[in-house]
């Protein structure tokens, strides 16, 4: 991978949670061409090892771990592979999340005629279930990572721990609540811990994309064909750059939160990285 700048992360281990994904996968190689030790963590072994294997070949350190972000059981055992394998954690990227079509409604907009009609979601026919789906793979996949591998970095120069909200966020989308609403959680959630851990030198911030292409959104954003769909369009409308972000376009603020160096003082913030959607009003 081709770095926007060098950071030394030698001997340092990372550990990046949906680390398989377009976006996270792009940040582990980043840290492992930055010499760190990096451990995979997502569900499924395959995809794990396929990531770990990818940054091996390219000379970097890794290794992939199956884990569920949402069993503590699971997140432990993923943590005793890391330290027999790497030893402890210095840098947590909190990358697992996603949305559940039981928490997202058909249309944009409730209007009358809709309440009679059985094969739409409309905001009152919402899964409880599927919102909280939602909020625990977002919120708590985001807090129990966090509480365990922090217990490695406690008093340790340059811990850092990030989290992937996203610019939902700070301007929900529509037709998709529960994701919004969780990942408002998240961002809330790392200026809590930020302030919580002030004193014992973990340093805890986190990035906000904006519009990226990935494995779980593609299908609602293109045709088959490759075109843009309706809901793409306007997203592409409303990010003044007329475009989607590229997963290497998150490196560089990336790489700015871990160096410690560069970004020593900079605590409980989330960056956004979308191309003006946060900044364009419409008109």
């Amino acid at each position: 991978m081709k770095l926007p700048f060098n950071v030394d992360l030698k001997n340092k281990v990372a550990v990046v949670t949906g680390g398989s994904g377009i976006l996270c996968g792009a940040m582990a190689e980043a840290l492992a061409a930055c010499g760190a030790k990096v451990a995979i963590l997502a569900l499924g072994q395959e995809g794990c090892d396929a990531k770990a294997d990818q940054i091996k070949a390219a000379g970097g350190t890794a290794i992939g771990i199956n884990t569920n972000v949402l069993d503590k059981e699971s997140i432990k055992r993923a943590h005793e592979i890391i330290l027999k394998e790497f030893g402890p954690c210095d840098i947590l990227i909190n990358g697992a999340g996603g949305n559940h079509p039981k928490g997202t409604t058909t249309n944009e907009y409730l209007l009358p005629e809709d309440l009679d009609n059985e094969e739409l979601t409309t905001f009152f026919d919402l899964d409880p279930e599927g919102v909280k789906f939602v909020f625990d793979l977002n919120f708590l996949g985001t807090l129990l990572p966090s509480q365990e591998f922090a217990k490695d970095m406690i008093n340790k120069e340059g811990a850092t721990i990030i989290n992937i909200s996203s610019m939902n966020a700070y301007t929900p989308l529509t037709k998709i609540p529960a994701y919004s609403g969780a990942k408002a959680a998240v961002t809330n959630f790392t200026q809590w811990l930020a302030v919580h851990m002030s004193k014992v030198g973990i340093r805890v911030n986190a990035i906000a994309p904006g519009f990226f292409v990935t494995a779980q959104n593609e299908k609602l954003l293109f045709n088959e064909d490759g075109t843009p769909t309706a809901r793409s369009q306007k997203i592409l409308n409303s990010t003044p750059m007329g475009r989607y972000g590229e997963a290497h376009e998150l490196i560089g603020t990336l790489l700015y939160l871990v160096n410690n160096d560069a970004s020593g003082f900079v605590n409980g913030v989330c960056i956004p990285v979308d191309g003006a959607f946060s900044a364009y009003s419409g008109v």
